[in-house]
């Protein structure tokens, strides 16, 4: 069976690491690039047997093609302190390792908002390739919203993982904030208003964020914000 790497970026996670680690410790190796935390991250990471190192801050995407060519094997799949690996989603992993026919493999993500697992909104089955051959795929060197590009064959593996997402709605909103100023447009006045009725209409109404309650109306409503902020400021 091919060997696997799991890497995991991080700064001041630890609160969310060690679950992480423990959803990832059926790896040949655990790899964790750090980028100056001053909390108990590192401690953490290397008592559940990860090996840690530091990078200082290049962006999203740099820094986890950087945690990819430092882990030992070509096989890797990347992982967030936030996300969780399922018992199921692993044995799939496994089975898949022993005889690969694809070089990337997108896994689903079901995301956890303020105390609830989303399954519409537009967020569930969330997938993006997390499994990989390095030799055949990096990551796009975006500040935000990075993604893997492969050259060769994909496919999708059927079990989601766990990301736990924002507890709080103030939570949701600061990070939307962020994003939307490292991804942000040149200013137009027209998008600026009528892209974000857009968003909420899209997301609230044809993404079935109504079914979610309030939560989707509040996901939906931060989403609209998001994007008149992206063209606005």
């Amino acid at each position: 069976m091919n060997k696997l790497s799991i890497v995991v970026i991080t700064k001041n996670e630890e609160s969310f690491i060690a679950d992480a680690l423990k959803s990832a410790s059926f790896a040949n190796e655990v790899l964790v690039l750090d980028s100056g935390s001053i909390d108990n991250t590192c401690t953490i990471s290397e008592e559940l047997g990860a090996k840690v190192l530091h990078q200082d801050w290049l962006g999203y995407g740099m820094q986890k093609n950087k945690a990819v060519g430092l882990a030992s094997n070509d096989w890797v799949f990347v992982l967030d302190a936030d996300e969780r690996i399922t018992s199921k989603l692993q044995a799939e992993i496994l089975t898949t390792l022993q005889n690969p026919l694809s070089d990337g493999y997108y896994v689903a993500r079901l995301n956890k908002f303020f105390g609830k697992y989303i399954h519409h909104c537009g967020l569930y089955p969330d997938y993006s390739i997390r499994l990989f051959n390095r030799q055949k795929g990096k990551f796009s060197n975006d500040t935000v919203h990075e993604s893997v590009n492969i050259k060769g064959t994909t496919e999708k593996l059927k079990n989601h993982m766990l990301h736990l997402a924002f507890d709080t709605v103030s939570e949701f909103t600061n990070k939307q904030r962020k994003y939307a100023t490292l991804s942000r447009k040149n200013k137009n006045l027209i998008k600026a208003f009528i892209s974000p009725i857009w968003t909420f209409i899209n997301i609230y109404f044809f993404r079935l964020g109504f079914i979610e309650g309030w939560r989707g109306f509040i996901i939906s409503k931060v989403y609209a914000k998001y994007t008149f902020w992206k063209y606005f400021k």
